[in-house]
């Protein structure tokens, strides 16, 4: 077994850590999306 396996810092699930970076990342892409979209349609009505 490796030394480091044996002493373990952060014994914590990495579910939440995980599931937290995918909804930030998805929200900020999301959120370009939509302002790109209310960008073309508002250049469509000009």
């Amino acid at each position: 077994m490796n030394e480091f396996e044996k002493d373990v810092q952060d014994k914590s699930n990495d579910f939440v850590p995980s599931v937290l970076g995918f909804v930030v990342s998805f929200s900020f892409f999301a959120l370009i999306f939509i302002i790109a979209n209310v960008v073309d349609v508002a250049s469509y009505f000009k």
